[in-house]
């Protein structure tokens, strides 16, 4: 897959796509990510990529001209893939938006800064915007590097497994299990004793099951579209009536 990122910070990236599993896959050629730098696309004689806002206000907002030129260097007439802008108002990065996205040919990230972008470079540019989340960030880079990192991951060959992002978090809607590693008692601590039986059914039962108490205990929103059978929904019910039974139970003994 080819992903390009288009900023007026490119020395931002330089270390994260550098690193760690990113920077492998990169190595590999597995991935083609190249980060683009809108300065050089400004058509202004001091290369600049922003101005003040019509109407007034504080901040500057960035220019259409030179994002467009960007834009138009990194698709070409028959581009096939998805021009993406991370902004605010777009829907919100999951998982399972990270592993439609890893299915395109190419993405094309448009970072903003400071105020905005102007909106007739979106209305041109744009396929889709996306947020990372509810909250306030200084530019799109970070952002970015979010998305990035999400996708990726869904890319064979970039994970050392094949398995491991089926596994992890939100995969199937459902936070992950406890992981533990050597020595298998720590500190009078020991691991549950099935991760040491060598029984890969009761495993694999063992950790769907800690799984969904999990995400019961941390994010029981996540737990209305989650994928569980009939059998898994029976038993996480059974297993809340205990857990508020025993929290009943132990408020009684502290108030009596």
């Amino acid at each position: 897959m080819r992903i390009d990122i288009l900023t007026i910070f490119p020395e931002m990236f330089t270390s994260p796509l550098s690193c760690s599993i990113i920077g492998r896959a990169r190595e590999q050629g597995v991935l083609d990510v190249r980060c683009v730098d809108i300065r050089p696309f400004s058509t202004m004689k001091h290369k600049n990529t922003d101005d003040y806002p019509f109407g007034g206000g504080a901040g500057m907002v960035m220019m259409a001209q030179p994002i467009k030129a960007a834009m138009d260097s990194v698709t070409g007439e028959n581009f096939r893939g998805k021009r993406i802008y991370m902004g605010p108002r777009g829907k919100t990065l999951t998982s399972a938006l990270a592993r439609e996205l890893s299915q395109e040919e190419h993405l094309v990230l448009l970072c903003g800064h400071y105020e905005g972008v102007d909106k007739r470079a979106l209305d041109t540019c744009v396929d889709e915007e996306i947020s990372i989340g509810d909250y306030i960030l200084t530019g799109g880079e970070m952002a970015a590097m979010v998305l990035l990192d999400a996708v990726s991951r869904f890319i064979p060959g970039v994970l050392g497994s094949s398995e491991s992002p089926e596994e992890e978090s939100f995969s199937d809607g459902l936070l992950e299990y406890p992981q533990y590693t050597r020595p298998s008692v720590w500190e009078g601590m020991a691991v549950p004793e099935v991760l040491l039986s060598g029984h890969h059914a009761k495993i694999r039962a063992w950790r769907r099951e800690e799984a969904l108490k999990a995400t019961w205990r941390y994010r029981r929103d996540l737990l209305e579209k989650a994928e569980m059978t009939k059998k898994e929904k029976a038993w996480l019910e059974a297993w809340i009536r205990d857990q508020e039974n025993t929290d009943q139970g132990e408020a009684e003994g502290t108030c009596s």
